[in-house]
């Protein structure tokens, strides 16, 4: 059986409804996890979805995060957050959600962007990735074939930057980020897109000003990591760069596993 799981920044689900239901329609993942939902759980279209064949679990508030798990292979033991999640000013923002979606277990994240450098945003980003790490530990060890996939806010090397001399000292590429997706790893998790992948990493991610997308000035931010089960079972891996063409397009492009289980 091939289990086709995947993970899309949809930047605001209310303002690409009608792209998220052609991509289902035309990809057919399995799961798919969703980040910046930018919607309440009560807006968010269940009943388009649905009629696809998906069951939603959601976490939204209406601000600028939210995040999702779509599933036509069941959904169980939803899990919004975990202990010791921290806040930022106060709040507890929606930024991770977990389920069981058949034979596989994946968290969804959007981690915090970070802003720059010393700014309180970013002392959370990785305060937060701390957290993440710490939380992963006990279901990476499990049996289920387990994932966390989203937009990390972090480019894992170098080559995941189109430019990177463009970013010196700025967040996404800075030593203290790229030692928690390290820590990942210490914890029972991989990287599987590299791995699996037949040709030169792609971008995930470009900007909308200044033509990134036509120039390809984009970067890889939107990753998978899973446990030994979920990256054993990975046959193939690819970025669907078409879906960030054309009008009404999110700034970030799906990324699709297919796993035989």
């Amino acid at each position: 059986m091939v289990l086709r799981v995947a993970t899309w920044n949809v930047n605001s689900v209310t303002a690409r409804v009608e792209r998220l239901v052609g991509w289902l329609g035309s990809a057919k993942p399995d799961v798919l996890c969703l980040q910046e939902l930018k919607t309440t759980d009560e807006a968010f279209p269940a009943e388009q979805v649905a009629e696809l064949g998906y069951e939603a679990a959601t976490w939204g508030t209406g601000r600028w995060n939210g995040v999702a798990v779509l599933s036509r292979v069941g959904l169980a033991d939803v899990e919004r957050g975990w202990p010791g999640l921290p806040e930022y000013e106060g709040v507890l923002e929606p930024r991770a959600i977990t389920a069981t979606c058949g034979p596989v277990r994946v968290t969804s994240v959007y981690v915090p962007n970070g802003r720059e450098v010393g700014h309180a945003h970013y002392e959370y980003k990785l305060r937060w990735l701390d957290s993440l790490t710490r939380a992963v530990v006990e279901p990476a060890r499990a049996g289920l074939p387990f994932a966390v996939l989203g937009d990390f806010n972090i480019a894992p090397t170098d080559a995941d930057v189109w430019d990177v001399s463009l970013f010196a000292e700025s967040t996404h590429v800075t030593e203290p980020e790229r030692a928690r997706l390290a820590d990942l790893v210490g914890a029972g998790l991989v990287e599987v897109f590299p791995r699996a992948l037949k040709y030169d990493r792609p971008f995930t991610y470009w900007d909308y000003r200044q033509l990134a997308f036509p120039k390809n000035n984009g970067m890889r931010i939107d990753l998978v990591f899973g446990n030994e089960g979920f990256a054993g079972a990975v046959s193939d891996a690819f970025v669907d760069r078409d879906e960030r063409k054309g009008k009404g397009a999110s700034d970030h492009a799906p990324v699709v596993v297919d796993l035989t289980v």
